[in-house]
């Protein structure tokens, strides 16, 4: 084009430019280089090169960085082309310098239309590829910033910056729950926004983050500033997070383990650290709660912080059931039984599917063999915390520790 030409084409492309952004609220540079483009495609009939699609896609990155939606975008592209429309005949002629006629006008209508669909694709693909980016690069930091949160790994004020980008004050208490079925919880898996949203329409607008680890759904709920103590926040929560889980990983068979509130960064950690241990002692125990709170399970994590002494009191006390017709197993989980349905042989025998005859039989080989009597109030104890422990360590499938 001549230099004539060329400053027409540069004053009408910025007019309509800037017309187009004022409409639409959205900066001219979003449009830079594109209306340039159909002008050049209508005065010689082209269609868009590489480089001139290449750039439309950088556009669009730009516009999905700078927070504008694919549809503003859109519409902010169509208005330009719908202002530039009318000037196009005129500069194609001033260009050809002879007028325009109507076959030569429809030629000229095909080629920008088509350059300006070439555009429009490239545009989109280049937000949607941007967009990506940044949900990958802002889930790249939620697992960063979960993992340092619940190792502690990271110094605190690290973590109460980082929390602020995610909406998030440390500075509270907090509560955590961890959810789990028989199949790894996915990071890749999408219900966590469902569980989030849930939460929120229950707990208002108390910051929650929920996030998976370790094949486990864990759920983080802030109690306020001045709001320890509160366990039925925890129960809630669990209620919402099991059934989640449960549909993250298509199993209906879950459990939740709810960690107590403590205040600060660091509180997190130590409510997390319960949750689990909750969690897993349940699942050792074989317990039939699907919510089990760290308060419950003092009492057995203090019998597994010294497993060599709780070793010895296994192996002592119940050792000699391993001599029985059978194995230790079935005498053991009779004496189980028996103790969880109140000492009563009948019940304990409908629990395991045997004749009240057969509970008896089986609790008399247990007080002949190892000199307690399930029935003696002075031998329960002893007995009740061997079977416990013989549970916590998968006794007798997993031999002891001094054996």
């Amino acid at each position: 084009m001549s230099r004539a030409v060329e400053e027409s084409a540069s004053a009408a492309v910025a007019e309509v430019g800037a017309a187009a952004g004022r409409e639409h609220g959205l900066p001219t540079s979003l449009v830079e280089g594109y209306l340039t483009t159909l002008v050049e495609v209508a005065v010689h009939g082209r269609r868009l090169t590489d480089d001139e699609v290449a750039h439309c896609r950088h556009l669009g990155a730009e516009a999905a960085q700078q927070g504008v939606a694919l549809p503003a975008l859109v519409d902010l592209y169509m208005s330009a082309s719908r202002r530039l429309w009318p000037r196009l005949p005129g500069l194609v002629a001033q260009a050809r310098g002879r007028p325009v006629g109507s076959a030569a006008l429809v030629a000229v209508g095909e080629a920008v239309w088509q350059g300006a669909d070439t555009a429009l694709a490239a545009l989109a693909a280049g937000h949607e590829e941007a967009q990506r980016e940044v949900v990958r690069r802002e889930e790249a930091f939620r697992r960063e910033f979960v993992d340092d949160l619940l190792t502690g790994r990271s110094e605190v004020g690290s973590l109460v910056e980082r929390a602020e980008r995610l909406g998030m004050a440390l500075a509270g208490s907090h509560t955590v729950t961890v959810a789990a079925t028989d199949r790894p919880a996915d990071s890749g898996m999408h219900l966590t926004r469902w569980l989030e949203d849930a939460a929120r329409a229950r707990f208002g607008d108390r910051d929650l983050l929920v996030e998976a680890r370790d094949g486990r759904l864990v759920s983080v709920l802030s109690g306020g500033p001045a709001q320890p103590g509160r366990e039925g926040d925890g129960q809630a929560l669990a209620e919402a997070a099991g059934p989640a889980v449960a549909r993250l990983t298509r199993r209906p068979d879950w459990r939740v383990g709810v960690g107590r509130t403590h205040a600060g960064p660091r509180g997190v950690l130590r409510s997390y650290r319960e949750a689990v241990d909750a969690l897993e002692v349940a699942e050792r125990l074989g317990l039939p709660d699907r919510v089990v709170h760290a308060r419950d399970m003092l009492v057995y994590r203090v019998l597994l912080r010294d497993e060599a002494a709780i070793s010895d009191l296994v192996g002592t006390v119940l050792g000699p059931l391993t001599g029985a017709r059978g194995g230790a197993e079935p005498l053991v989980a009779t004496v189980e039984a028996y103790f969880a349905d109140g000492r009563n042989a009948a019940s304990a025998g409908r629990r395991l599917h045997l004749s009240v005859r057969a509970v008896t039989y089986r609790l008399q080989r247990v007080r002949e063999l190892t000199g307690y009597d399930p029935a003696d109030p002075a031998d329960q104890l002893a007995l009740m915390v061997a079977v416990t422990g013989a549970r916590l360590l998968d006794w007798p499938a997993t031999p002891l520790v001094s054996e």
